[in-house]
């Protein structure tokens, strides 16, 4: 299944210094699937790759593009199984997966060094990626991107049962259908530091249109399967301890995220710099803009 894009509607979205301005669409291949993305700006210019979210899209790091593609050729993509990207059959959505579908993104653009932003999932897939290719990446920001809060393990056994038990339930579930209306409040809902507009921002890039009018999320049910053996503490460490380029740590201080100095995750990398955002929460970029690029642009700009 692969995503097409509908007439954008006008939601008010007020844009920062480039008014009006669209990004190019683009498509390029990993693993035998056709995936999307959106580039910003002058190819000139240093690349600078933006990695969304679980059940994101290219398209919420608008107000970040516009904000730096004075200095960058900016790429947002659309992971597998998330915006106008194809869907995985066989619902192969692992970072691993997401990791080589990077990889090919990188080849694809074939201008490196590139430096890299990625929001939680796309965080940690941006690490993954600096790490196994370390000489490819100049500067990296990672925004609530170091996995999942670490639990006292269970038994594999329990955990392939419920593994098992949720894939025969998503099998069961289909796509929900809103109006446009209903559909940005359950934006809202899901994260209530959105102003209007951009919830109404989000949901347009985020949805597709039905045949009967009504809106569906333009993501697969299925990424949001977690595998039962797809995060493990101590093989994350090995893969950041190669990272060798100046790396963000970014969190929101109403976010769930764990301080990285405080658990320890932090010690893995070689230079780092840890920031913690208040009156933010899971996403940064979206709740406090102008806080984030006071810590982000420089950081980018400093070599």
């Amino acid at each position: 299944m692969v995503g097409v894009s509908f007439p954008i509607l006008d939601v008010g979205l007020t844009t920062h210094d480039h008014t009006g301005m669209e990004p190019r669409s683009y498509f390029y291949e990993s693993q035998r699937l056709r995936l999307h993305y959106v580039l910003w700006g002058d190819e000139s210019k240093p690349p600078l790759v933006l990695v969304h979210g679980m059940r994101d899209h290219a398209r919420n790091w608008d107000q970040v593009a516009e904000r730096l593609l004075d200095h960058f050729s900016i790429y947002a993509v659309d992971l597998r199984g998330h915006g106008d990207s194809q869907w995985a059959f066989g619902s192969l959505y692992s970072v691993v997966d997401f990791t080589a579908d990077l990889a090919a993104l990188a080849n694809h653009i074939n201008r490196y060094p590139i430096t890299l932003i990625g929001h939680s999932l796309g965080g940690s897939v941006a690490l993954q990626y600096a790490g196994v290719f370390p000489e490819t990446v100049h500067r990296i920001v990672s925004v609530e991107g170091l996995g999942p809060p670490l639990v006292p393990p269970t038994p594999a056994s329990r955990r392939m049962r419920v593994w098992i038990d949720h894939v025969r339930d998503l099998e069961r579930r289909r796509p929900r259908r809103y109006d446009l209306d209903h559909a940005v409040r359950r934006m809202e809902e899901e994260n209530p530091h959105l102003s209007h507009e951009m919830a109404a921002h989000l949901t347009v890039h985020g949805s597709r249109p039905n045949d009967d009018g009504t809106l569906s999320w333009k993501f697969d049910n299925f990424t949001r399967m977690h595998s039962p053996y797809e995060f493990n503490i101590d093989d994350a460490r090995e893969i950041w301890n190669q990272i060798r380029c100046p790396v963000l740590l970014i969190r929101g201080g109403e976010s769930w995220a764990r301080d990285p100095e405080e658990d320890g995750r932090a010690s893995a990398f070689h230079n780092y710099d840890s920031v913690c955002i208040d009156d933010a929460g899971h996403w940064v970029h979206h709740d406090q803009i102008e806080r984030f690029m006071e810590h982000v642009t420089p950081f980018l700009l400093a070599g």
